[in-house]
């Protein structure tokens, strides 16, 4: 099965080769890696251009924003399998093969997805988020019940675009209001118990630098009105409170990494930024 990844870059070249590179070594035989650069000026044309005969297709016209970039992208794949990971972040070795085996192994499966790797530079620590395992509902994820990491999540391409594919007039959330299309179409998920990706967080990134937190609670808000058909209602509090209580409950091993991750004081020290899994 062919399986297309879409990266979307503007001036992030101090990262963009190692995500590049993460998807190009990867083992599978059949990847469809297409790049989406609406007009970085830092250098990451040059890295671009260096890899651009491993590349399925390059998009350089300027878009509306980054999910306008990632609907470009998704236009483009040809591949029945679709994953997308930001020019920040990187798959870790054999991702790809696990994924598609498991779409394979479970051709019911709209989505799937592992555990995830999170580096965090601006307290110079790394952990591992544990994802929840299915299944997804939309009371769960509108009241902060999962935990899912995007960059270790793959797709069948026709439930991506059935589910309206990205929003462009979302600037901060993108992947998470798909991902609410996807629970409230019936979407099928299958978890794989590794870790599949890295997500870095650093000064520079939207969730990193909490500049865009007052337009990502306003789109949050639409988002969880839209799983819940209703507006904010005063019991909204002890819902939160119970989905959370629910999401350690019925994940044991995810509750023991929390606390192994807490007595550690957040997790293990990174080493390098791009070096190591």
């Amino acid at each position: 099965m062919r399986m297309s990844i879409v990266t979307l870059s503007h001036n992030q070249a101090e990262f963009l080769e190692t995500a590049m590179l993460s998807v190009l070594d990867q083992d599978h035989p059949d990847i469809e890696y297409i790049l989406v650069d609406p007009g970085s000026t830092d250098g990451s044309r040059a890295i671009i251009e260096r890899h651009r005969h491993r590349l399925g297709h390059v998009i350089l016209d300027p878009d509306d924003g980054p999910a306008d970039g990632l609907r470009r992208g998704l236009a483009a794949a040809t591949g029945s399998l679709f994953g997308f990971l930001n020019a920040d972040d990187r798959l870790l070795p054999g991702a790809v093969t696990q994924a598609v085996r498991a779409f394979a192994d479970n051709p019911e499966a709209d989505v799937v997805y592992g555990h995830g790797i999170i580096e965090d530079h601006r307290i110079g620590r790394r952990y591992t988020a544990h994802a929840s395992r299915p299944p997804l509902t939309p009371w769960l994820l509108a009241f902060g019940g999962l935990s899912l990491v995007q960059q270790s999540m793959f797709f069948r391409t026709d439930a991506v675009r059935a589910a309206g594919g990205f929003n462009p007039a979302n600037r901060t959330c993108w992947d998470g209001e798909l991902l609410a299309e996807l629970v409230l179409a019936g979407g099928r998920f299958h978890r794989i118990d590794e870790a599949l990706a890295v997500f870095t967080l650093h000064g520079n990134s939207i969730s990193g630098s909490g500049r865009l937190n007052a337009v990502y609670q306003e789109e949050q808000a639409r988002i969880t009105s839209r799983l819940l058909g209703r507006g904010p209602a005063p019991a909204d509090g002890l819902h939160r409170a119970v989905a959370r209580l629910r999401k350690w409950s019925r994940d044991p091993v995810a509750t023991l990494w929390r606390l192994r991750r807490a007595l550690n004081g957040g997790g293990e020290p990174l080493r390098s930024r791009a070096g190591g899994p």
